[in-house]
């Protein structure tokens, strides 16, 4: 039976280590857990450490942690000779000589952000070419695998989600210390971590959950004997098991004492006892469970004394280096690996190399192992998961994948689901990447208890909301919106004829639509977004990635059927390099240099500056240098992270979703923006959601046009869990759309409304209650199609034309930006050439 918190917190006040004392008793019970565990992975009695170099990148930092000695000032380090950084040089043979050592990892250590704090740092940043901090160990992680074939091991302290995708791609792993959930140590005076801004325990949780979203085997833990309780000891180690248990990535947690140093502000504490120490390792391997690993650093308890930490529970001695000083704790050396190869023996236990990544992460390497880091991991690992004793690492090429644009799989599906549907019902490993559904039904209880229900007719807040709306469409309260997306019967009807009102002055009668081609370049995709049935896995049956040449075939077919624009987006599939999306864009204005290309949502911007090492600005730049004219405003879903979470494991905060767009329209690059509703949301995160695009537009005026995304719940694994509904009603989808006009009005002029999700007639409903726009005739359309549309992939232009003359309205062909198109465009679209190759069919590779 697993213990709870109170049972956790009494037994750290265990004592005694003579046979039948309830210390002796509780390690007894800590080590049989551990053994199973060890057991379970099919290596009994086997202890394991990492053979490495300690790389200090740098000794400054903008925190003041008052236990640390390995934190330095500018000013000691101009005493000594030092530089504010190593250089590349010193980093590189640092590496070298643990390489010749048979060192296998190369851990780097540095403070938080010190260009924050110590102008001295941005200066020698900028005078070394580097735009931060983590920019520079980016390009010596790089080097080091290169040069030297040692696996990095990066623990730069705080990091947001942006920059955990910017140093995925150059480690085997990555670090960050919990230490404690201890609030009042950083708020209080006096306490350990006051003065500490990266040390907030909130702060700390959330680098921890985004290690954990972006699939990082993660190194954690906890640091014992700074002033916390043991309630909040116990709170700690229960903050790692349910991140750990969330996502899967904590590759081990770290049990470390606290050891006083000298010219500190606790130099006068008191270390942590031993009996202390050894209770707290052993119920945090009673609290984490026998398939964890519990690490405990060998150098900070004397060697007499490991075999006891043994018996608590520890199974791995992290990383040991036959070359470089604990850095952190210098003062404390490294046992000597014979010697602690021998004592770990004469505990019963066969001490075993393993890499900077644990096993488990070397043996079935996806979604954990960047394809850039991989080999080198691979050349280094043994069928086990551990590290070829007496193999010397080989420096290797830190290169994008080859074949990066070989087709592969399905590329057809555009067209095949719609006739003989797809290969398999879900992508192969559903269960394990989707969550915790049961935890996730109970987070939604609130949100879709919350549901819009209809208000009788006659409501008199509806009717008031409504006569004000008359008056000024756009100036409503929060509440009066909210009245209204709950209208019905005649109040529906009345607030549908006022939308309708409404986008009449604004932009006429005119149905508008634009020929198009969309094209997803692959479905290929690792973010586990909850609601999504387009992404796949490499081998799923249904997985696909379009060649360059393919894709620029699809842009000539789209030319030749009259198209104006082509919009693409893509999975984020983990072998694509960042310039996949420059070279698309390339390619794209290589094959029709006049095409509109409306690509990339801020989701794959997101990945693409990340692998490239560019801040967004700068990739927004470099993508409209290559050809982009605008952004899809998607990814979007709904704008409250609270929802996000439940939809996509928070993989793209609501903050950064706003700062991409943002600076997309502050460099030119205008966008749509969009709405995803009806499935763990309620009005009120309607109203929100249409409030902060229109705070945005009235900063930037960038937005082009808003797009209701009504959810298709048919194969989405967030509705097949009983988490989500299946969709809004036809009532909530009129309402919506009515709202949005008047919310709107003023800021975004162009509502459109999408017939892929809602069909012909539900398609018609809405243009006679606000929307003026029917988007494009895609010519083939795959993420709601695999999601469960039925409403097919393409509409041919007669089509388009067709379901605004069935409601008495004319239809106009546009442009992306809603000007007219050439007469030669509007011509090539209606002759019979163009009106074959807008429905070609392409033939499966």
């Amino acid at each position: 039976m697993a213990l709870d918190a109170l049972e956790a917190e009494t037994l750290l006040s265990a004592r005694g280590l003579a046979a039948g004392d309830p210390l002796d008793r509780l390690l007894t019970a800590a080590t049989r857990v551990r053994d199973a565990g060890l057991a379970s992975a099919g290596r009994p009695g086997v202890v394991t450490y990492s053979r490495k170099v300690f790389i200090p990148l740098t000794h400054l930092c903008r925190d003041r942690c008052h236990y640390c000695t390995f934190v330095t000032t500018p000013g000691q380090l101009r005493a000594e000779g030092k530089a504010p950084f190593l250089s590349p040089d010193e980093v590189v043979q640092i590496a070298r000589d643990g390489a010749a050592l048979g060192c296998k990892e190369a851990l780097f250590t540095l403070g938080d952000r010190p260009e924050d704090r110590w102008p001295v740092a941005a200066e020698w940043l900028e005078a070394h070419g580097y735009d931060s901090t983590l920019g520079y160990l980016r390009a010596m992680a790089i080097r080091v695998l290169e040069e030297t074939g040692l696996l990095p091991h990066l623990n730069p302290g705080v990091l947001t989600w942006e920059e955990i995708q910017r140093l995925k791609p150059v480690s085997a792993s990555m670090g960050m210390m919990l230490e404690t959930t201890a609030t009042r140590l950083f708020t209080e005076p006096g306490g350990p971590h006051f003065g500490s801004p990266d040390k907030d325990p909130a702060v700390r949780l959330r680098v921890l959950e985004d290690a954990g979203r972006s699939a990082v085997p993660f190194t954690t833990g906890v640091l014992l004997g700074i002033g916390e309780t043991p309630a909040e000891r116990v709170d700690a180690v229960l903050q790692i098991r349910a991140a750990a248990q969330r996502h899967g990535h904590v590759q081990e947690t770290i049990v470390q004492n606290f050891r006083a140093k000298r010219r500190t502000a606790m130099a006068a504490a008191d270390d942590l006892g031993l009996q202390e120490y050894l209770a707290a390792v052993a119920v945090t391997r009673l609290l984490l469970g026998p398939k964890h690993r519990v690490q405990a650093p060998p150098n900070l308890t004397d060697p007499t004394e490991l075999g006891l930490l043994l018996r608590a529970g520890v199974d791995d001695w992290g990383g040991v280096s036959p070359l470089t000083p604990d850095h952190v704790n210098p003062e404390r050396p490294w046992p000597h690996i014979d010697t602690l190869t021998e004592l770990t023996a004469q505990a019963g236990y066969t001490l075993r190399e393993r890499l900077a990544a644990q096993p488990g992460y070397v043996q079935q390497p996806e979604p954990w192992l960047d394809p850039r880091v991989r080999p080198h991991v691979t050349a280094l690992a043994g069928p086990d998961g551990l590290a070829v004793e007496g193999r010397s690492p080989v420096g290797l090429p830190w290169q994008e994948p080859d074949e990066t644009w070989g087709a592969s799989g399905r590329v057809d599906l555009h067209t095949s689901i719609d006739t003989e549907g797809r290969t398999d019902d879900r992508r192969s490993d559903f269960d394990a990447v989707y969550g915790d559904w049961a935890e996730l039904r109970e987070r939604t209880t609130g949100a879709r208890s919350g549901l819009s229900t209809a208000i009788a007719a006659g409501d008199p807040e509806v009717h008031a909301a409504l006569a004000h709306a008359e008056a000024d469409p756009a100036g409503l309260t929060d509440a009066q919106y909210l009245a209204l997306l709950g209208a019905d019967g005649d109040d529906l009807e009345a607030l549908a004829a006022l939308a309708d009102a409404v986008r009449r002055d604004v932009v006429g009668d005119d149905v508008t639509y634009v020929v198009n081609r969309n094209i997803n370049f692959t479905n290929v995709c690792y973010t586990g977004c909850r609601f999504c049935a387009f992404a796949q896995r490499r081998t799923d049956a249904d997985a696909y990635t379009l060649s360059l040449e393919q894709v620029g075939d699809r842009v000539d077919e789209a030319w030749a059927g009259g198209a104006t624009e082509i919009c693409m987006q893509g999975g984020i599939h983990p072998d694509l390099p960042g310039t996949a999306y420059l070279d698309l864009a390339r390619e794209v204005k290589r094959r029709q240099p006049d095409i509109h290309l409306h690509a990339f949502s801020p989701m794959e911007i997101v990945n693409g500056a990340a692998r490239t090492g560019l801040s967004f600005r700068d990739f927004l730049l470099a993508a409209k240098e290559a050809g982009l004219d605008s952004i899809p405003g998607t990814a979007a879903e709904i704008l409250d992270d609270d929802v996000r979470w439940v939809l996509t494991k928070g993989k793209l905060p609501t903050a950064t979703w706003l700062e991409i767009v943002e600076t997309a329209h502050s460099v030119g690059i205008p966008s749509t923006s969009t709405m995803m509703y009806g499935h763990v949301d309620a009005p009120h995160h309607w109203v929100g959601h249409l409030r902060t695009l229109a705070a945005l537009q009235d900063r930037t005026g960038g937005f082009r046009e808003f797009v209701l995304l009504p959810f298709v719940h048919h194969n989405s694994p967030v509705y097949l869990a009983g988490v989500a509904r299946p969709g809004p009603t036809m009532r909530e989808n009129r309402a919506v759309h009515a709202v949005a006009r008047l919310l709107l009005h003023g800021r975004i002029d162009n509502i459109q409304t999408s017939w892929v999700k809602l069909g012909d007639a539900g398609t018609q409903v809405v243009l006679t209650g606000g929307a003026n726009d029917l988007g494009g005739t895609l010519m083939e359309e795959t993420i709601s199609r695999m999601a469960g549309s039925e409403n097919g992939s393409l509409k041919t232009v007669a089509q388009l034309e067709s379901m605004a003359a069935g409601i008495g309205r004319p239809a106009r062909q546009r442009t992306t930006d809603y000007g007219t198109p050439s007469a030669e465009r509007l011509a090539t679209a209606r002759t019979d050439a163009g009106r074959a190759a807008l429905t070609l069919r392409i033939s499966p590779v």
